[in-house]
């Protein structure tokens, strides 16, 4: 058994309507990562000086020293950096993401974001790499955030962005257990509810390309590269929300990086032009989040790629016509949140289906009852197939239908060696005699070719009755 624990299908090609306040076609929030004075550094207890996010091109980290360049552009951020984006910012909803101790050292910078009404989301305890950082010591760096971002700001964080995330980060995150949501994800545009241990959270995915850190890696060369970067991603899903398809824009900023005077430019501009435009909703995260959970509370689905063994065959072994091996061989191999939907399960068994032997095939396709045959009449079909044909009106045919039925099928059998298959739910009563009229005259590796991907059609309308 594998089980594939990324979920690559999240809402799928029609994502839920997020009933935006006042209509909105989008959501816009505006974070500010601040993190100086949380960074690494030989002062702050850290094995080496800090090398992410900084103007320095390819820095590297310093072992056992401090690194003076380094911790001044940090400096740079909170004492000019800083306050140029809250002027900026002035009257918006915005969120911080607060490294604690980073916080804890920045007191003035602090208190403004208190009073101007900023949601202050947690950044973890230090702006560090937590990769190769044992489970345990994360957990109770984690809780240590919590404590000291109570301490300096008078209220604990109900968001949760670590950044340099561990595979533990999430999973620790829902076992703090009082966040209202964790922003550790960039896999979609909306909120979307993860469940860990039983568990739901909410997530509310976070960005890293409408963010000013491009600058340090090259991506944003002057405020106008920032400017029109953000400005395509607010106009693209503005007027997607006009088409119906509504989304969050998140857009991130650090306060060494866009609070640097040439790119505070192209964040003026961008600011104006999304305030020149109608059905926006600027909202914190913990606005997105709330909002979020009273128009889309989490509902438990059905999730086959987490049913045990014989449950899933019990549930599905009858969707290939006496075929449970099918359902077997699914579950044998590599499910995860994709197949957790008619359309992804029926592909996993198709797939397995077409990589059959012939025999395999050939016995399933047999399997299958003459279209109002005898079995029909004698109500000895699969519950599956009593529902199918009695959907095309097969099971109150006349006389003359029945017998013309008896004949094609007869002749059909004869003709290609396997039943006539088609998946009734698709046609009516004329159109399936015929169809069985026009691929009688079929040569026999043409029909084959064809009752076989009947066969999977017919499994795919099956499943879709069953989960949908």
């Amino acid at each position: 058994m594998m089980r594939y624990s990324r979920d690559m299908r999240g809402y799928g090609e029609n994502p839920p309507d997020p009933r935006w306040p006042g209509g909105a076609r989008i959501a816009v929030q505006i974070v500010v990562n601040y993190e100086e004075g949380g960074e690494n550094s030989i002062e702050h207890g850290d094995a080496a000086s800090e090398a992410f996010l900084s103007e320095i091109t390819g820095a590297q980290p310093w072992p056992g020293q401090r690194h003076w360049n380094m911790e001044t552009i940090y400096d740079y951020g909170a004492r000019a950096g800083f306050w140029r984006l809250y002027r900026l910012l002035s009257g918006l909803p915005v969120t911080c993401y607060g490294v604690a101790t980073a916080l804890a050292r920045s007191p003035e910078q602090t208190s403004a974001m208190v009073e101007a009404g900023w949601e202050m989301a947690t950044h973890g305890l230090k702006w560090i790499d937590y990769k190769d950082v044992p489970r345990e010591v994360e957990a109770e760096h984690i809780a240590r955030a919590v404590a000291l971002h109570t301490q300096v700001t008078g209220s604990r964080p109900l968001g949760f962005y670590q950044g340099r995330a561990s595979m533990n980060t999430v999973a620790l995150g829902c076992e703090e257990g009082g966040f209202e949501y964790l922003a550790d994800s960039y896999a979609d545009e909306l909120p979307y509810w993860h469940v860990h241990q039983g568990r739901p959270q909410l997530i509310v995915p976070y960005t890293l390309d409408a963010n000013d850190m491009r600058f340090a890696s090259g991506g944003f060369g002057t405020g106008e590269d920032f400017f029109a970067y953000l400005r395509d991603s607010f106009d693209c899903l503005w007027r997607e929300g006009g088409e119906g398809r509504a989304r969050m824009l998140s857009v991130g900023l650090h306060c060494r990086l866009a609070g640097r005077p040439g790119r505070a430019e192209g964040l003026k501009r961008f600011l104006d032009h999304m305030r020149a435009h109608e059905g926006v909703w600027f909202a914190t995260r913990l606005d997105i989040a709330r909002h979020w959970a009273a128009e889309h509370p989490y509902r438990a689905a059905e999730r086959p790629s987490t049913l045990d063994r014989s449950p899933f065959v019990d549930r599905f072994g009858s969707i290939y016509e006496h075929s449970p091996w099918v359902a077997e061989r699914c579950w044998d191999g590599e499910l995860g949140a994709a197949h957790d939907s008619a359309a992804g399960l029926a592909a996993a068994m198709a797939q397995l289906f077409r990589a059959a032997s012939d025999d395999e095939r050939l016995a399933v396709l047999c399997a299958h009852p003459d279209l109002a045959g005898k079995l029909a009449a004698a109500k000895r079909l699969t519950a599956e197939s009593t529902a199918e044909q009695a959907s095309a009106g097969l099971d109150a045919l006349t006389d003359a239908e029945r017998a013309e039925f008896t004949r094609l099928n007869e002749a059909y059998v004869a003709r290609h060696g396997f039943p006539f298959i088609i998946a009734v739910r698709d046609h009516d009563k004329p159109g399936i005699m015929a169809a069985m009229a026009r691929r009688l005259q079929n040569d026999s590796a043409t029909e084959r070719a064809e009752a076989e991907r009947q066969v999977m059609r017919i499994a795919e309308l099956r499943l879709k009755a069953a989960l949908e």
